[in-house]
């Protein structure tokens, strides 16, 4: 266990906002975003349930001032394996957004990145923390 910095349960916190919003948008208006967005309605709406269980758990940890250093090690990987999948998405021909698809691709890309980022921050600043 160990006392979640100000920062890693603020930078938790803001995640689960971000990703709540995202999962809501992308579960109950799966069509209107699909066409918006020109991504496949099945991608949009299985990452929105995903996203549900992942806003549980990292608003959860964000919660804490105590909490096992494992998930949220688990949560900043995640983050940066995310950041790191999205431009992989885009690279690959799998899926052809349209240019506004793209930009939300690309901004939600930099936004988990830096999600990452204040998360290992905050880790690192956490009583009880091993630095790695």
């Amino acid at each position: 266990m160990i006392h979640s910095s100000q920062l890693l349960r603020r930078a938790l916190l803001a995640d689960a906002v971000f990703s709540g919003i995202s999962a809501l948008a992308m579960v109950l208006d799966t069509s209107a975003l699909a066409s918006l967005l020109g991504l496949p309605e099945a991608l949009l709406r299985e990452t929105g349930l995903f996203l549900i269980a992942y806003t549980a758990l990292v608003g959860w940890l964000g919660a804490r001032t105590s909490l096992p250093k494992g998930p949220v090690i688990l949560v900043v990987a995640g983050n940066a394996a995310w950041t790191l999948a999205s431009i992989a998405l885009l690279l690959s021909g799998a899926v052809s957004p349209n240019l506004f698809g793209t930009i939300v691709i690309l901004a939600q890309a930099i936004a988990t990145g830096v999600f990452a980022e204040l998360q290992y921050v905050g880790l690192r600043r956490s009583e009880g923390a091993v630095t790695a």
